[in-house]
């Protein structure tokens, strides 16, 4: 096993491996909680910004398959630090945009530099995770979240002082090519990333490998999880400018609320897994989104809408890390491809989710959307009974 000379922890894998989680939280955060003034500068309604929001979850499944080849192909080091410089970049682009086409366009390279950050910092986190041989990826995760609440806190800062998207995004770009310049000295070596367990089968160690019924299962667990973060990423704001109607510095509110509870939620995540096991952990938090969303439905007022997207955001908070992890553990696929294909699956929740959000807003009313995604969250508490036989 190749080890850099001058480490001698696997605290500075951890660490690390971290700093790329924060790159990406942050990155995402700074677009969606922009996601209403882009919107408002466009002139776009719910149905046109839900029709728009295609663009992200159709550029991520583009790059899907590559992304888990280029991986596999050329080990996670080296494409996450190339991901890492194309997906704040792509916040710029996106900054610049004067017409929906435009936008459309930035939207898919957002995409698909996204699934290739996501792929490449989750394989890079397995490897990690298997230094240490016990659940970290929950606290990973959770630097992701506290990212994006870090992104959301900026962006209000951003906002009350007039600055631009464009000149927001890029701060954002500079902080994140400090923290990559810091951080890819201390890489877990690709080597040991892609090493498969001493007793998995040789089959393992194929790149292209037909799912197993439970990494396709956890693809429909980790569907319904996406749905619901996509809904919280792309409409939280705009449900609280439209629905709840607070004054203007607490729109973000309710993305904040849900960003704070989410990274909360994701550090807590892997000391709950120990004690009761990833299973009853992933129904208990399908229960907490729908009861979240409910809540929010039903009583649209800003102590009530903020106190269900709290809920919300302990629900989503676990579902996704436990998916990767045990993915990332797969008996007959290798970690980068066993990732690409849950996180393909997965991801028409981020395809479907968020424009179903518009167009249903559009024909209703944005409320009858969001209990429609809290019978998503149920389902997924439903279907993840199933894990246990199947594995």
């Amino acid at each position: 096993m190749k080890i850099l000379p001058h480490l001698h922890t696997k605290g500075y894998y951890r660490t690390a491996a971290a700093a790329f989680f924060f790159i990406q939280g942050l990155v995402f955060a700074s677009w969606a909680s922009r996601i209403p003034d882009i919107k408002d500068h466009l002139g776009l309604n719910e149905a046109e910004l839900g029709g728009i929001l295609f663009a992200i979850p159709v550029g991520q499944l583009l790059a899907m398959a590559l992304s888990g080849y280029l991986v596999s192909r050329y080990g996670s080091r080296k494409i996450l630090t190339i991901a890492a410089v194309l997906y704040p970049l792509s916040l710029i682009f996106i900054g610049a945009v004067n017409t929906s086409v435009q936008l459309i366009a930035a939207l898919l390279f957002f995409g698909v530099t996204a699934n290739l950050c996501n792929i490449s910092v989750n394989t890079h986190a397995v490897g990690v995770e298997r230094i240490y041989n016990r659940s970290i990826m929950g606290v990973f995760h959770g630097l992701w979240s506290f990212a994006g609440f870090c992104g959301g806190l900026i962006s209000t800062v951003m906002v009350s002082m007039d600055i631009t998207p464009f000149n927001h995004f890029i701060i954002i770009f500079a902080v994140s090519t400090i923290l990559l310049i810091s951080a890819r000295t201390y890489m877990l070596p690709r080597d040991y990333t892609e090493k498969p367990r001493n007793d998995a089968p040789k089959e393992k160690k194929r790149v292209f490998v037909m799912p197993d019924k439970f990494i396709f299962l956890l693809g429909l667990i980790a569907f319904g999880g996406m749905v619901c973060e996509g809904t919280m990423f792309d409409w939280s704001s705009v449900y609280f400018e439209s629905v709840i109607d607070p004054p203007k510095n607490l729109v973000r509110l309710g993305y904040i609320a849900f960003m704070s509870t989410m990274a909360l939620g994701r550090f807590t995540a892997d000391k709950m897994v120990t004690r009761f096991d990833m299973i009853p952990v992933i129904r208990v938090s399908g229960l907490l989104i729908a009861a979240g969303l409910l809540i929010s439905v039903i009583f649209p007022y800003l102590i009530s809408a903020t106190a269900g997207f709290l809920l919300v955001g302990f629900g989503v908070s676990s579902i996704i890390p436990l998916c990767y992890s045990m993915a990332g553990k797969s008996k007959t696929m290798i970690p980068s491809i066993a990732l690409a294909t849950v996180s393909t699956i997965g991801f028409f929740g981020f395809l479907l989710g968020p424009p179903v959000i518009g167009f249903i807003a559009h024909a209703s009313s944005l409320r009858w959307s969001f209990a429609v995604i809290a019978m998503v969250g149920l389902l997924t508490s439903i279907f993840v009974g199933a894990l246990k036989k199947v594995n």
